[in-house]
């Protein structure tokens, strides 16, 4: 995925291969593909977004690795931040205690363990308004997760879960298709390819019968 630094274009703008990030959204030690959007009020640290995927309003994303042509939808929170439960106070003064002045220095560890339960989204894959993926939770390419569903398991690919907590209903396609979609790889086709082929995208039987082994 080819990096960018932070741009931001005036409103109504047309998408172009540079991020365009609202000017009110708060950004940290993050990277971004080509043709991204980031909506307004957005949180996002140190995640990297794939080619292509956007956010709506009010979106929090923290420790993530998300895929390519991802959408996700308004208010949605992924891999929402931990306390720990297991000392005395689970204050983040605790920790943030620079911000209390109890120490010159913040407390790393707790930094490093949200680090290491980062959350991992595939490609194409549809984010309802309100969702939250919690913390080590791995989403597959094409899933679609339900308007406030609270994931805590793994989701497969091309499955459709919703709920609290989320379950699978079904799947978009038949165990074949997926396999094949999986195999075909669209997503990984540069944007000449993408072009020359986006009507295709709209028929899944007649893209099958054409690029499936």
């Amino acid at each position: 995925m080819e990096k960018h630094s932070i741009h931001r274009p005036a409103e109504n703008k047309r998408l172009s291969p540079d991020p365009d990030i609202h000017e009110s959204a708060h950004i940290l030690h993050s990277t971004f593909g080509s043709w991204t959007s980031v909506g307004p009020g957005n949180q996002i640290i140190e995640s990297d977004i794939g080619d292509y995927t956007y956010t709506m309003d009010d979106v929090t994303i923290n420790y993530t690795e998300v895929g390519k042509y991802t959408s996700i939808a308004s208010h949605v929170c992924i891999n929402p931040v931990d306390h720990p439960m297991e000392r005395v106070s689970q204050h983040h003064m605790t920790y943030r205690r620079r911000d209390y002045g109890f120490a010159g220095t913040d407390d790393e560890a707790i930094f490093n363990r949200r680090r290491g339960n980062r959350v991992t989204i595939g490609h194409d894959v549809w984010i309802g308004h309100g969702a939250i993926i919690m913390k080590g939770v791995h989403i597959g390419t094409g899933a679609v997760i339900g308007s406030g569903a609270i994931v805590t398991k793994d989701v497969e690919p091309y499955a459709i879960v919703v709920g609290v907590t989320a379950k699978p209903v079904r799947k978009r396609f038949s165990e074949d298709v997926i396999a094949k979609l999986l195999q075909v790889a669209w997503w990984d086709w540069p944007r000449e390819v993408i072009q020359e082929r986006f009507e295709e995208l709209n028929d899944t039987d007649s893209f099958i019968r054409k690029y499936g082994v």
